[in-house]
């Protein structure tokens, strides 16, 4: 279990490589935008998880319009999402969570973690699936599996959530799909963070 000093030190490494970089690039790589006064960049402004949030800049603070404090875990993903990011596009090819290098090894965590509660929540309702998505991230439904939305994570991140109806035979299941180019923006420990931030709230919102 990380502690809070090395969420913390993540935090500032994490900083301090985007403010090494070109915010220009970063904001072109991304599909995020460059806030500018005159011919100065003052902040990156981007989506994540539906809503806007906004990053000054040189110093990197963040700010979002609601006013409450972005968690750090979150803080850290955005971070994570600039500095990996590059001009590639998506690819259209669909992966799941085993088929990113590295993330094996966390495969059992991310079932429990991420797969299994989804199932567990909206296994047996699939059709809640779709609007509790749209009303937290404005998401779209996908022709993957039984029933299917996609979220936009950030930018260039979708994430597609399946699920599969249960019959006499077999219990209903589902999975987490992913465009292939995510494993060049994020870590396998990322992603299922990343992850989870989208399936806990709509599972809070199916209760």
């Amino acid at each position: 279990m990380a502690r809070a000093d090395d969420y913390r030190r993540a935090y500032e490494i994490a900083k301090e490589e985007l403010q090494n970089r070109n915010p220009h690039h970063v904001c072109r790589a991304s599909g995020a935008q460059c806030i500018e006064k005159g011919k100065q960049v003052t902040g990156i402004r981007l989506r994540f998880l539906n809503r806007p949030v906004t990053i000054d800049w040189p110093d990197v603070a963040f700010h979002q319009e609601s006013r409450e404090e972005i968690p750090i875990k979150q803080k850290i993903l955005v971070l994570h999402y600039l500095n990996g990011s590059s001009s590639e596009d998506l690819t259209g090819d669909w992966i799941s969570y085993k088929d990113i290098p590295s993330a094996r090894f966390y495969l059992d965590a991310f079932n429990r973690r991420v797969k299994y509660p989804l199932v567990t929540a909206f296994g047996e309702h699939p059709d809640r699936l779709p609007p509790i998505a749209k009303e937290l991230y404005g998401a779209t439904t996908s022709s993957l599996g039984d029933i299917s939305v996609e979220v936009q994570a950030f930018p260039k991140v979708p994430i597609t959530l399946l699920i599969w109806r249960g019959d006499e035979e077999f219990p209903s299941d589902g999975t987490i799909l992913f465009d292939s180019s995510i494993k060049d923006i994020l870590s396998a420990e990322d992603i299922s963070e990343l992850t989870s931030q989208v399936v806990y709230p709509m599972i809070e919102k199916a209760k």
